[in-house]
């Protein structure tokens, strides 16, 4: 009987501490992002050619938009130790504590060679002062129908990449970086 009674404690000792222990821990997400900083791409290639490169802030992320003639078909985003200029491989250095290369699989020039996209300063695709998160914004080439944008952001935070079509039958490569995890 002192056995079935001391098992029966026990029994019930780890049911009320079942019912007082704390529940699974989950990590709370940043405004609901749950992106990942893992390199993201899909690698088609394009007719389109790079017309403008922008920014812009929102409340949860800073945002680079790559502006195309027709319809975004191919990149690859992802950090990088340091971004490459092309065709050169000689290193970029931009402002930040990480560095993202974007590469959208369309020229910045058209089948006669003129430019389509030709930056006043390439070091400064847009001037990203006051944003949370984008430190710069660099032309790092147009070459063999990629062309590639250096970002410069505070640390490796977790982004996305999309497409959204229009206007005028063009399409735009957007990359958002959140603030935060």
């Amino acid at each position: 009987m002192r056995k079935f009674g001391a098992g029966l404690a026990a029994v019930m000792a780890a049911a009320g501490l079942g019912l007082v222990a704390p529940g699974p821990a989950s990590a709370a997400t940043y405004c609901g992002i749950s992106w990942g900083s893992l390199a993201k791409s899909d690698l088609e290639m394009s007719n389109a050619n790079v017309t403008g490169v922008r920014t812009g802030q929102q409340p949860c992320y800073d945002r680079l938009v790559i502006d195309l003639t027709g319809k975004v078909a191919g990149y690859a985003v992802q950090y990088v130790p340091v971004v490459i200029q092309d065709p050169t491989g000689y290193p970029i250095p931009v402002l930040g504590d990480a560095d993202l290369q974007v590469m959208v699989t369309a020229p910045s020039y058209n089948q006669s060679n003129q430019p389509t996209y030709e930056p006043a300063a390439k070091a400064e695709l847009s001037n990203v002062s006051g944003y949370q998160t984008f430190r710069q914004v660099v032309y790092a080439g147009s070459f063999e129908g990629t062309t590639s944008i250096g970002l410069g952001v505070r640390a490796r935070l977790p982004f996305r990449v999309f497409t959204l079509d229009g206007p005028d039958g063009g399409s735009r490569l957007v990359v958002d970086v959140a603030h935060r995890w």
